[in-house]
Parts: C-alpha cells; sequence; structure tokens
C-alpha cells in the first residue's frame, strides 16, 4: 500500500499475470503434450474396432443383397464346362474334340464359298496322288480358307521320296501342288538290311521290289554318302562295272569291288582312276579279271598284287616242283 492505503498494483491485473506467468503458465505446454498423447493414443486403438465394425456392418448388407439375375445359370454352365474339360482330358478324347473343332470350322469355311473344289497335282510317281493329298492335309472336309499351305508343305518334305514341294491357295476354291521326287539311286546293305536310296544318300525305302533289282549295289556304313562320287568315277569303265556285283566301302576311307566272278578288287584311297586304268590294261593285256584268281591289290602305285585261288595256288606249286625234278634229272 502506499501512504493513502491504496494499492501498488490492481488484484486482477497482477493476479492475471503472476498467474500465467508462475504456475498455469509453466506447466500448460506439458499438460497439453499430455492431453494429446492420450487422444492420439486413443484414437489409434479405437479405429481397427470402428473399422471392423464397419466392415461387418457392410458384409451383413451384402450377404442380405439378393444375387444378381442369371448368376445361378452362369455358375451351371461353368460347372457344366469344366466337368465336360475333365472328361475330355481324363478320357483322351483331346483329339477328338480338336478334330471336331477344326471340321466344324472347315464347315463353316465351305458354307460361305471357300471350298476346296479343284486340285491341280503335278509331278509324283513314286508317291500316289491319294498319298500327297493325305499328307497334306486335304480331305473331303477341308477349307482352302483354313488350310495352311506352308504347313502342308513341310508334312509333304517329310516324305523321303520327296525332294521339294509347293502349295499354291487360288481363291476361292483352286489349290495347286508341285512335287519334285527323288530317283531310286542305289541299293545299300548294312547290318544285313538292303535299302533303295538316292544319290543324296536319303534312304527312300527297304528293299522289296524286283525292279530295283539292276540298281549298283554298296556294302558298309558311310557307303550311301560317298556312293556318288564314287560311281561317277566307276561310270567310266563301263567294261569294270559291269563286272561288278558289289561297291564295298572299308573304314569309311577306300573302295573294294566284288566282281561277279568272285574277284575283289583292292583300290587305293586317292586315285581311284589311276588304279582302274591300270586294272583295265591288264585285264586287256593278260586276260587277268578271266584267270583262276581271288583277288588283286591295286593299293600300291608301283606294283599289283594278285591272289590265286586255293586250286591254283596248289597246281603252280605242283607245277613248280616237277620243273625242279625235271632239273634234277637232266643233270
Amino acid at each position: 500500500m502506499d501512504g493513502g492505503g491504496r494499492l501498488d498494483q490492481s488484484l486482477t491485473w497482477s493476479g492475471s499475470k503472476a498467474g500465467e506467468r508462475s504456475g498455469p503458465a509453466d506447466e500448460a505446454p506439458h499438460a497439453r503434450a499430455g492431453f494429446r498423447s492420450r487422444r492420439d493414443r486413443a484414437g489409434r486403438s479405437a479405429w481397427p474396432a470402428t473399422s471392423r465394425r464397419l466392415l461387418g456392418r457392410w458384409g451383413r448388407r451384402i450377404v442380405r443383397l439378393p444375387p444378381p439375375p442369371g448368376v445361378g445359370i452362369a455358375a451351371s454352365i461353368v460347372l457344366i464346362g469344366m466337368t465336360l474339360l475333365y472328361g475330355v482330358f481324363a478320357g483322351g478324347h483331346v483329339t477328338d474334340v480338336i478334330d471336331w473343332l477344326r471340321n466344324a470350322r472347315d464347315g463353316a469355311a465351305n458354307a460361305v464359298g471357300f471350298r476346296i473344289a479343284a486340285i491341280s497335282l503335278s509331278g509324283p510317281k513314286e508317291v500316289s496322288r491319294e498319298e500327297v493329298l493325305t499328307t497334306a492335309g486335304v480331305t473331303g472336309h477341308a477349307s482352302l480358307l483354313f488350310l495352311d499351305a506352308d504347313a502342308a508343305r513341310l508334312r509333304l518334305l517329310a516324305n523321303p521320296w520327296i525332294a521339294d514341294a509347293a502349295v499354291l491357295k487360288l481363291y476361292p476354291d483352286r489349290l495347286q501342288i508341285t512335287v519334285t521326287e527323288r530317283l531310286a539311286f542305289a541299293l545299300w546293305q548294312e547290318n544285313g538290311r538292303v535299302s533303295v536310296i538316292a544319290s543324296d544318300g536319303t534312304v527312300l525305302e527297304p528293299f522289296v521290289e524286283d525292279r530295283y533289282r539292276d540298281l549298283p549295289l554298296l556294302v558298309g556304313a558311310g557307303a550311301e554318302r560317298a556312293a556318288k562320287d564314287f560311281l561317277d568315277v566307276l561310270a567310266r569303265y563301263p567294261e569294270i562295272r559291269a563286272q561288278t556285283r558289289a561297291s564295298i566301302l572299308v573304314a569309311e576311307r577306300r573302295w573294294n569291288l566284288r566282281l561277279k566272278n568272285g574277284v575283289d578288287v583292292r583300290l587305293p584311297e586317292g586315285k581311284v582312276d589311276a588304279a582302274l586304268d591300270r586294272l583295265v590294261a591288264l585285264d586287256r593285256d593278260k586276260k587277268l579279271l578271266s584267270r583262276d584268281i581271288v583277288a588283286v591289290d591295286l593299293r600300291l602305285p608301283d606294283r599289283v598284287t594278285v591272289r590265286l585261288s586255293d586250286a591254283a595256288a596248289q597246281a603252280r606249286e605242283d607245277a613248280l616242283k616237277d620243273k625242279k625234278k625235271k632239273k634234277g634229272g637232266d643233270a
């Protein structure tokens, strides 16, 4: 108080300022922070429960909703379809189903004008017309629209007789197939089996028909691949080729000739034509191939070795003995 009994400051002003500075002002931030943390924790703990309540409420509403129209029919169709698919796979009817779908597809294409009405086929001699069409996939139900020309050509080329083929679709209803066949070139024997082969070594078919009997006979592993070059050389010596029964490839390196009279002619690995020249000259001058011999060895370039038959060798040995006896008696 001052001397007049008055207060120096207003109690209201003094009390409010002091309260803000001293007690409440210092403790308020901590109190507010604690309140907010408790409120956040309460909010976070309440959110999952609220979400569960909302989801449960929506789920109950959805369950109470009536199903859309046609759901039962669609489910029945799906179930029947799955049952049919299981039956198809379990019963092994996949091929039948594919064939049925293919026929249905071709039938639809044929109905609108893509039926194969005319087929032009040229080239085949060894392969029949029916075999060509069946291999190419051309049947009475096939449509030109869905015929795969490239796939048909590849199927034709899988036949060993067919060297090349062309399949051309001429819309709306014509098909043209051209086939180039391999020719029977020789007979090839390996492991006791004789087959007809082409000049490139392709095995065409087993040897079962007499019309191939006069073809050259080749023997040995790899002979089918090396035959063309060798037979081209042998063809230049018709007198030797006419006497040849079989050409035998030895160790896939060189050839022997088995003549019709049983004589074996052993040829060198290289310079076969030079060896055949010598053989022709010996047969012309000495009648070598008509003698009682079993083999002629031409593998060395500077000499010819001849092996006599057993009878000829015995006769020669007896002749030499007689000659020695005569010489001894004369002495």
